[in-house]
């Protein structure tokens, strides 16, 4: 009797739970149609090779002005943080021109045509560092910078990770490879050594399913 009332009961909970969970959903979409614009027209902007620009106008869902919004369109992304046997991270570290600086990142890239992600993925840590991976885990998509960017990132954590091959660098690319444990990756985060945005948000869906978000 007891074991029935307990499945009952369990029962009853995930109905309820289930049921609230689709009002919220119910009550997310409507207020999101209260605040989506609506698009009008798209005026090309320049090709700049990696990315185009476009400007599209938007009518205001509140008081019907038009915007002129300025977008980025460029194809998806991937990075990967590649772990060795022994939990050593394979890192990278090379010059950005944005903020003059030589910056701590993990390997990754734009997705070539025809490729999916995991694909692209495999192909990025195997040209930038050299490296090959056994085991291979879809960590999460990021929208980069709704606000402009129109693409996606798309974050791998890559286990059992080797130097396999020599690196296959493209054109002008000047990259230095390196390794550091896992626990001083985690101190590199908090102090900023590492900051590229891209980076971070990687490590934090690998945070994520490790565990949950909590007040320190």
């Amino acid at each position: 009797m007891q074991l029935q009332r307990y499945h009952a009961t369990s029962k009853s909970l995930s109905t309820t739970l289930h049921a609230r969970a689709s009002v919220n959903e119910t009550v997310a979409e409507s207020i999101a149609m209260t605040l989506r614009w609506k698009l009008g027209v798209h005026t090309p902007g320049h090709d700049y090779r990696v990315f185009t620009t476009r400007f599209v106008d938007a009518e205001n869902p509140r008081d019907g002005s038009i915007k002129r919004f300025s977008l980025i369109d460029a194809v998806d992304w991937v990075n990967v943080i590649a772990v060795t046997p022994d939990e050593r991270v394979v890192l990278i570290r090379q010059y950005r021109p944005g903020v003059d600086e030589v910056v701590v990142e993990i390997p990754g890239g734009m997705i070539d045509p025809g490729e999916d992600a995991l694909t692209a993925a495999k192909r990025e840590l195997l040209e930038e560092t050299g490296y090959t991976a056994t085991t291979w885990h879809a960590l999460g998509v990021t929208a980069p910078n709704p606000a402009i960017h129109c693409n996606r990132l798309h974050s791998f954590l890559a286990t059992g990770a080797a130097a396999t091959h020599p690196q296959r660098l493209e054109g002008s690319e000047v990259i230095d490879v390196d390794t550091a444990p896992l626990a001083e990756v985690t101190q590199m985060l908090r102090d900023g050594r590492i900051d590229h945005a891209l980076v971070v948000v990687a490590f934090g869906h690998l945070a994520f399913a490790r565990a949950t978000l909590a007040i320190p």
